[in-house]
């Protein structure tokens, strides 16, 4: 089955101003991106905050362009599309839910305008078949048909980001890039939301991609997993063997640091900040704060090494054993990095 997307050795980097007036620093957002999202399947995408999984979100749906590699869309390279060809593949085939609804809505319109309004730029159907699509969108949803004239500021935060999933798949997109669409939202509301994307994958048969820093949920909605540090992808696995079967330190470390009720362990320790992304470590950039870490790690990047099931692969010099437990690896942890008294 052909791709909806691909990226290919995707490298984004910024420049942005450092001390100086006229020096500007590299900011490594993503380097070296390899991922393929296929249609129907959920890629759930996790990291600390400042890893590139919005920057790699951005670069899936055409809104940041690589500074090198390419984009595939549906098996043609994206950026070498006619600018008005590019948005007109993108636009009516991708979607986009923000982290902030209250920010991401333009709070002067209603429901109804916010919602017509990609089918107005696209052109899609007649002015009556619009206004029967905006009915269709806010009943998918689960919004009251009495809210189609009400404007954002006058929604609560789930409505809101009701209405940012409705937008999303005004154009029936077969990709929709979820970036943390509940870190806003009261926690009463997030079980709701995150039930209403799940619902509505399987009833549209959508492409998913979820970022999110909430690794249990990630792994709850995925069908397979993506770790980021530093702008890089350094392990993908299938969701169900995310949490006692990764071989990379970082996501073992990321998925114990969640407790599981039932049996409570103490979480790995991550020493240290993350690294500036404008001065990445030498080598492998999870170096400075793994507990395996030696004098190879510093030298060179790991390539991806495959796992087993199929699908699993990671970049380590170091890998955690395939068996090993969490609370094994906790215990090798504190060996290694023991704690004063």
């Amino acid at each position: 089955m052909n791709a909806i997307v691909e990226l290919s050795g995707a490298h984004v980097v910024h420049k942005a101003r450092s001390g100086g007036l006229f020096t500007r620093d590299r900011v490594y957002a993503l380097t070296g991106a390899d991922l393929t999202v296929a249609p129907g399947e959920t890629v759930g995408v996790v990291g600390e905050s400042g890893c590139g999984k919005s920057t790699l979100a951005k670069v899936l749906v055409g809104v940041v362009r690589p500074t090198s590699g390419t984009v595939s869309f549906q098996g043609r390279d994206l950026w070498s599309m006619p600018p008005a060809e590019r948005r007109a593949a993108v636009g009516g085939s991708t979607g986009m839910i923000f982290q902030d609804p209250s920010t991401a809505l333009n709070r002067r319109l209603t429901v109804r305008q916010i919602l017509r309004d990609p089918l107005d730029v696209h052109g899609r159907g007649t002015k009556p078949q619009r206004e029967e699509r905006v009915r269709e969108l806010m009943s998918l949803v689960g919004l009251p048909r009495a809210l189609a004239d009400a404007l954002p500021g006058q929604l609560s935060g789930g409505q809101r980001q009701r209405v940012a999933i409705a937008r999303a798949l005004a154009l029936d997109p077969g990709l929709v890039v979820a970036d943390e669409p509940t870190s806003a939202l009261d926690v009463s509301v997030r079980a709701q939301i995150l039930n209403l994307l799940l619902d509505l994958k399987e009833r549209l048969g959508l492409a998913l991609v979820f970022v999110s820093h909430d690794i249990q949920t990630v792994r709850r909605m995925s069908d397979r997993v993506i770790t980021m540090y530093l702008g890089r992808i350094v392990e993908e696995s299938p969701a169900a063997d995310v949490t006692d079967r990764a071989r990379h330190p970082y996501t073992r470390a990321l998925f114990s640091a969640t407790p599981g009720l039932l049996d409570p362990i103490d979480p790995i320790p991550l020493t240290g900040p993350v690294p500036s992304a404008t001065r990445p470590p030498s080598g492998c950039p999870f170096r400075t704060r793994c507990w395996k870490a030696d004098g190879v790690c510093a030298d060179r990047m790991p390539d991806f090494s495959a796992a087993s099931p199929p699908g699993h692969r990671f970049r380590c010099h170091h890998p955690v054993e395939e068996d090993a437990s969490t609370r094994d690896l906790v215990r090798q942890n504190h060996q290694s990095h023991p704690r004063e008294p």
